[in-house]
């Protein structure tokens, strides 16, 4: 074989590591990119020469190329931001962003979780590519139910349905030792089907010893009956509630929003024994309300927003409740080294990749979500500087071939002196 090949192969080593660093560069430029894969290179020697030499064959190389760049689906470190909006995936899959421009050919795929809501309330990357996920909604039994198919992620116009209350209970003891004609009062807010509070008074006089008489009102304008509307509470000689032994109705009409009327449970005595809950007292210390429980509430407006380790997006309300409003879509692949990199922190499926598997965080092999939290890169920098450092010296030896063999065939051109 001519010496010129020898000058090929120091060309392709000078081409193979001058694009192996442009790796290590892409890597290092980017140890600081939310969700970012770095890359490594894979090296592969070309097809050799075959020169028959009697009995034997020799085989010489013609230099290496560059026979792929794969990228290390390795986890990242994570990174707690306090931002409601920020999400980082813990093991397989990746969030599903789409651009509105391109409808259904606008389909991505990412790890860097960082999201916000734009103006119209919808959950976007920093591209404003739509985040997706299954919307939830929450049945009259109060079962949640996941939409069948994943859609735009979007907040807007969410609010708290108020729930009318159905029923109370207090906490009070009345004092043993008042004299008869000692009155206590005790209220509590109860809510119809629209949310409309009304303030319920309870007046409790004493007219002998262990026994108390009640009396309910409520807001100007409306009535109030039921067996809890009026009434007498006896106690034992310990103190213990003896009447009444069951729970007692209270109903409340004539309300200002024309809501219907509300009917709601005095809770006195426990539904499975019967036996009296032991909520009202009467024991020789100061007239005091300890608890009012009831059940209802009115409608709430969107106060903030908390992400849960399966992906569900939950609204705090001003009301004080929670609602479950959506669940991110998380896709997977089969060979996610064959996606295809989009830039920004995004990849697209191609044939190499196969189709994607769709899912929900923590279910069929998908990782778990961190809300107010990024994946950072997964560079390691030392790794990087010692993939830098062999590069580098072997650009340096592929040009010394080239400079070598030049000297080499100088001594040949100097033989016809």
């Amino acid at each position: 074989m001519s010496l010129n090949s020898a000058l090929y192969a120091g060309v392709s080593g000078i081409n193979s590591y001058g694009d192996a660093m442009n790796v290590v560069g892409d890597n290092i430029a980017n140890v600081n990119t939310v969700g970012f894969k770095s890359n490594r290179v894979n090296f592969a020697d070309i097809l050799a020469n075959q020169v028959a030499n009697g009995p034997t064959t020799l085989q010489f190389g013609r230099g290496s190329l560059i026979n792929g760049v794969d990228a290390s689906w390795a986890q990242g470190s994570f990174e707690t931001t306090g931002a409601a909006t920020d999400m980082a995936l813990q093991g397989a899959g990746f969030f599903v962003v789409k651009n509105p421009a391109n409808g259904s050919n606008g389909t991505y795929y990412t790890r860097a979780g960082q999201f916000t809501l734009n103006d119209s309330g919808e959950l976007v990357n920093p591209n404003s590519y739509n985040v997706q996920g299954y919307q939830l909604t929450t049945s009259s039994s109060g079962t949640t139910i996941r939409a069948s198919a994943s859609t735009n992620i979007d907040i807007s116009g969410v609010q708290s349905v108020p729930k009318a209350t159905t029923s109370f209970k207090f906490g009070i003891n009345l004092d043993a030792a008042a004299s008869a004609g000692a009155t206590f009062a005790t209220s509590f807010n109860a809510y119809n089907a629209v949310g409309e509070a009304a303030t319920v008074t309870y007046t409790f006089t004493k007219t002998a010893a262990m026994t108390w008489t009640y009396v309910a009102t409520g807001p100007a304008g409306t009535t109030l009956s039921g067996a809890a509307q009026s009434g007498t509470v006896t106690f034992n000689n310990a103190g213990q509630i003896t009447a009444p032994a069951a729970d007692a109705s209270l109903t409340i009409s004539g309300f200002a929003s024309g809501a219907s009327p509300l009917t709601m449970t005095w809770d006195l005595v426990n539904d499975t024994t019967l036996a009296a809950n032991n909520d009202l007292t009467s024991y020789a210390s100061d007239s005091v309300t300890n608890s009012v429980i009831q059940d209802g509430y009115s409608t709430g407006v969107l106060q903030g927003l908390s992400t849960d380790q399966n992906g569900i997006i939950s609204g705090l309300f001003s009301n004080g409740q929670t609602q479950e409003l959506w669940q991110l879509e998380l896709v997977d692949f089969l060979s996610p080294w064959g996606l295809s990199r989009q830039g920004n922190s995004m990849f697209a499926e191609t044939a190499q990749s196969g189709q994607p598997v769709t899912g929900v965080a923590g279910a069929g092999g998908f990782g778990t979500i961190y809300g107010a939290s990024l994946e950072l890169s997964n560079v390691d920098l030392s790794t990087e500087f010692v993939n830098m450092i062999e590069n580098q010296r072997a650009y340096q030896a592929s040009s010394k071939i080239i400079t070598t063999v030049d000297q080499m065939l100088q001594e040949v051109v100097n033989l016809v002196r």
